[in-house]
């Protein structure tokens, strides 16, 4: 049971980390293309709010999937 919870504990760990690191690529790409085109902050914006939510789900879904497996082991 310790190996897996040291699994569960690893995979919920390298979640986050893809995560935060799926954010800062598309802020930042976002950003670039404010500073490159400044009259399309408005349509870049809205982009990066719905771009965002979608990066942060496949963490999210992957942390559940490993506390269900972890629930179930």
């Amino acid at each position: 049971m310790g190996t897996i919870a040291i699994g569960v504990g690893i995979v919920a760990g390298l979640a986050a980390l893809a995560g935060a690191l799926g954010v800062a690529i598309v802020v930042k790409g976002t950003l670039e293309g404010i500073t490159r085109q400044p009259e399309l902050k408005g349509q870049l914006q809205t982009v990066m709010f719905i771009g965002i939510p979608l990066v942060e789900a496949v963490p999210i879904i992957a942390i559940v999937i490993s506390i269900l497996l972890y629930g179930q082991m």
